[in-house]
């Protein structure tokens, strides 16, 4: 596992007074104290450590499963949301960047779990590509929480986060794990833990977990699996082992426990193919599945623009410049030309042979689609007991956890107001 140390540099400041005090009347309004200006370089740093918990693709019902003592606990204790809405579209990194940013995907730029961009010829990302995923040219479009942190002197440590590994405008965090699937739930709480040690005489502000575990299972064998269940109590333990370590060390923070995106079934007698959509030799295929990406083949412009704009049965298909405007995507440069989404529980397969290992469960949904719902749940000593949310969007956890780190967000999507009620 490959740590790293690296400098610091200035940051711009986004504006930031106009907004306090609004803030501030609204805190008085709910009967709470004012909210402070957050405090920049080592004031920030003697904060509680804000640690930001990923568990992907869990849907927020799971919850009522009673397999997750621990996170019904933080619940309970704490705050949760009745759900978040995942920025379009529903996937892994694009959500996680959102998450950390507070920009939609077409802002951010990460649009997608595979994607091509035209100012970065004969590249493509893909999660699997170890290159791509360190090339901070993939990520530079924003500035996430713990690069704005390391500016300020707040120390920060990622146990895996999309984006955590590339030097985003040349800053890494203080601590990084080089991402790797075959480290368990529990070794991966154990690490930050062994972070911690020593309290905080770490100075560490900001950190995050990551676990895939539940994601895993329901992609192969569907969200209401058991599979899924035993992942569930897998990652319950991992973070119930977190919460036991940090009273061993005596040290509080604030946990916030997010997902990236829900979780839907699938089936191969639901599929649309790609390759009797359009005609052979007129398309190539930037991203398939819940959604498709697609290029049109030099020449062959109208003929696949012919083919793919008419209606059908369980998909839509647009030109990128008309998407519809719900999902606030379609401008950036590396959207594909042409974007068909799938109905819920449908998939778009590029032939017959992907069109049969379709099974268990899938995301890249319409983002406000039940099953795409996503998880929240904070507790600590910035939080309330019992306070349960209405549903929000996720770009709106970025600025929250800018106010807890204690340092100025930068310019974004989100809003700290929907938040306010969950704060002391």
């Amino acid at each position: 596992m490959h740590i790293s140390d690296l400098g610091l540099s200035p940051l711009r400041l986004a504006p930031w007074r106009n907004r306090l005090a609004a803030l501030s009347l609204l805190l008085m309004a709910a009967g709470c104290a004012p909210l402070q200006p957050p405090s920049t370089g080592p004031a920030a740093a003697t904060r509680p450590p804000v640690i930001l918990v990923s568990i992907d693709g869990m849907r927020p019902d799971y919850l009522n499963r009673s397999i997750t003592p621990n996170l019904s606990r933080l619940a309970a204790n704490g705050v949760r949301a009745e759900a978040m809405i995942p920025s379009f579209p529903s996937k892994t990194f694009p959500n996680h960047y959102t998450l950390v940013t507070g920009l939609r995907p077409d802002h951010h730029g990460v649009v997608d779990n595979t994607m091509e961009d035209p100012r970065i010829p004969g590249e493509r990302f893909t999660l699997s590509n170890t290159t791509a995923v360190g090339d901070r040219r993939w990520w530079d479009g924003a500035e996430p929480v713990w690069v704005t942190a390391e500016k300020h002197k707040v120390r920060t440590a990622t146990m895996f986060w999309p984006g955590s590994e590339a030097a985003i405008h040349g800053v890494r965090p203080t601590r990084y794990a080089t991402f790797d699937g075959k480290v368990s739930a529990n070794a991966r709480t154990d690490t930050l833990l062994g972070w911690l040690d020593g309290g905080k005489a770490q100075g560490l502000g900001f950190l995050t977990l990551y676990f895939d575990d539940v994601d895993h299972a329901g992609h192969e064998q569907g969200p209401d699996s058991p599979m899924v269940n035993d992942a569930l109590a897998k990652v319950d333990q991992a973070l119930g082992r977190l919460l036991d370590g940090l009273a061993a060390r005596k040290l509080e923070a604030n946990i916030i426990v997010v997902s990236d995106h829900g979780m839907a079934s699938v089936s191969n007698t639901r599929v649309i193919r790609i390759d009797q959509m359009a005609p052979a030799g007129s398309y190539r295929v930037i991203s398939s599945g819940t959604f498709a990406g697609l290029e049109p083949v030099e020449g062959q412009a109208a003929v696949l623009e012919q083919a793919l704009l008419q209606p059908r049965e369980h998909v839509e298909c647009w030109r990128k410049a008309e998407i519809p405007a719900r999902f606030e995507f379609g401008k950036n440069a590396r959207v594909p030309t042409y974007f068909c989404l799938a109905e819920p529980g449908w998939t778009l397969a590029t032939n017959d042979k992907s069109a049969q290992k379709t099974k268990g469960g899938a995301h890249g949904y319409d983002h406000r689609a039940p099953d795409m719902r996503a998880t929240f749940i904070a507790a600590g000593p910035a939080f309330r007991n019992g306070v349960v949310l209405p549903p929000f969007d996720n770009v709106d956890v970025y600025p929250l956890l800018m106010q807890l780190v204690g340092l100025k967000p930068l310019p974004s999507d989100g809003h700290l107001e929907p938040l306010l009620p969950a704060l002391r």
